[in-house]
């Protein structure tokens, strides 16, 4: 790896974050620490990179906040250090909140063979026994795997590709997975055990995506409305009339809608706004069939499927 380097992009996050007192792990402000004394605060990191590190600060926030103007910047500022030959790959520290919906953004807009990897701390950098050392040691360690391509989360050891990943428990250290389809491999002792193949981009968006999100224009609006017992519609009827562009539908079970839920995305379909389907359930998808009249989200969360539906909207334009 002689001559190469590493870029850290930090965005804040519980892996930032500091509480008042050391025991204290979930009583803490996010995004405090800057990724430079991040970085310093891991021993044994230099030495694993064999190579420069690179430390960026592109935001600094708590993830539950994230927005477009900090999805922009992330995906700008990684398009312009992918297109270094110098660069091995990137690590991007992130808050755990909205950690898979920006993941998918970016395995939907970067074009690039190298890895990025984005990891993160279900305790903050203040507490006791940190997790967020280790997930920095670990993604580094898969930045350097050989082969390593895509988006992917590294947590706990796990490491999980953009597509699949999701959050499962609000506080827990191992709070990632990947359902049924299982992780990619693990990080074992700084040496990457693969089970699956690294994550190619997505070829359906990748040859303007970016220019598409450089525009500082207005992003598509693409809400998620739920069906559940007792549903109405009138919250789609609501959304309709302020101006939405698109709605995806966490459904029940296989891509099913409560009637009256139903009827209203038929009626906002029939006005011209996109309407998906995607399923409530943490495991499998929708499987379509003959005559459905709302397409489905093929395989993605709701959470996925709205950020692929707004990106696909946003191209159109």
């Amino acid at each position: 790896m002689s001559g190469q380097k590493i870029v850290v992009l930090g965005t804040g996050g519980t892996i930032a974050g500091t509480s008042a007192q050391a025991g204290d792990n979930i009583g803490y402000t996010a995004a405090q620490v800057g990724v430079d004394e991040l970085l310093a605060a891991v021993p044994g990191l230099q030495v694993l990179a064999g190579g420069a590190l690179v430390a960026e600060q592109v935001a600094q926030i708590d993830s539950k906040d994230m927005d477009y103007a900090v999805w922009r910047a992330l995906a700008l500022r990684c398009a312009h250090h992918l297109k270094d030959p110098q660069v091995r790959g990137l690590v991007i520290t992130h808050g755990t909140d909205t950690l898979e919906e920006t993941a998918w953004f970016l395995q939907e807009v970067l074009d690039t063979p190298k890895p990025v990897v984005l990891t993160c701390a279900m305790r903050p950098a203040s507490a006791l026994t940190p997790d967020g050392p280790q997930n920095m040691l670990d993604a580094v360690a898969v930045v350097l795997a050989p082969g390593a391509a895509g988006v992917m989360v590294v947590a706990a050891g796990e490491v999980h590709g953009a597509r699949h990943v999701q959050k499962i428990h609000p506080y827990r250290v191992h709070a990632f997975n990947s359902g049924d389809a299982g992780p990619l491999g693990w990080v074992e002792e700084g040496r990457v055990r693969l089970v699956q193949n690294w994550p190619l981009a997505q070829v359906k968006y990748v040859h303007d995506a970016i220019e598409n999100i450089a525009n500082p224009g207005e992003w598509p609006w693409v809400e998620v409305v739920m069906s559940h017992a007792a549903a109405s519609g009138k919250a789609v009827d609501a959304l309709v009339r302020e101006g939405v562009q698109g709605l995806v539908v966490a459904c029940t079970g296989n891509g099913t809608i409560h009637h009256s839920l139903e009827a209203a995305l038929s009626r906002a379909q029939n006005t011209g706004v996109r309407v998906v389907r995607s399923t409530r359930c943490t495991e499998g998808q929708v499987l379509p069939k003959p005559g459905d009249l709302l397409p489905d989200s093929q395989g993605l969360s709701p959470v996925k499927a709205r950020v692929t539906l707004m990106l696909d909207l946003l191209r159109a334009d």
